[in-house]
């Protein structure tokens, strides 16, 4: 993945979250990792177990309003993951993650990495805008960091 984005690809991601989170309350992580290890796959462990992992130790679920989202891609196995939390869930049923996840993997397998990416973000931009406007009486926070984790 770093060899597809490079180091300026990830940067416009990460300042792509960083625009995003200005515009509501909501907080996004987005995670890449190559591949499960080889104690992760003998022990069972799949691309949403993995993501659900990663959504705890990112601390997606802990943010004010609950409603972080994790936008979570194993490389080795084509697998994407969004995990959305209890508040933005409550709000944004699964038919809306499922779709954003469709048009990134179409968007990969035409091996358009950024601009997948960059669509997803954007699209969970505007879910987040629209359940979790920005009021500008309320302190907003930017309670995760920004940057794209690359495992």
């Amino acid at each position: 993945m770093r060899r597809q984005l490079g180091a300026a690809g990830l940067k416009r991601l990460q300042a792509q979250v960083r625009a995003s989170e200005v515009q509501h309350l909501g907080e996004l992580r987005l995670c890449i990792e190559g591949g499960l290890s080889w104690q992760d796959l003998t022990g069972g462990q799949t691309a949403r177990s993995r993501a659900l992992h990663l959504f705890s130790t990112l601390r997606v679920w802990d943010t004010e309003h609950n409603n972080g989202v994790l936008i979570y891609l194993l490389l080795a196995d084509h697998r994407i993951e969004i995990l959305a939390d209890r508040g933005i869930m409550a709000r944004a049923g699964h038919e809306h993650w499922a779709h954003i996840a469709q048009q990134l993997a179409a968007s990969l397998h035409d091996g358009q990495f950024e601009q997948g990416l960059s669509q997803a973000i954007a699209s969970v931009t505007q879910l987040l805008a629209a359940h979790f406007p920005v009021d500008p009486e309320q302190d907003n926070p930017n309670e995760l960091p920004d940057r794209v984790v690359v495992i």
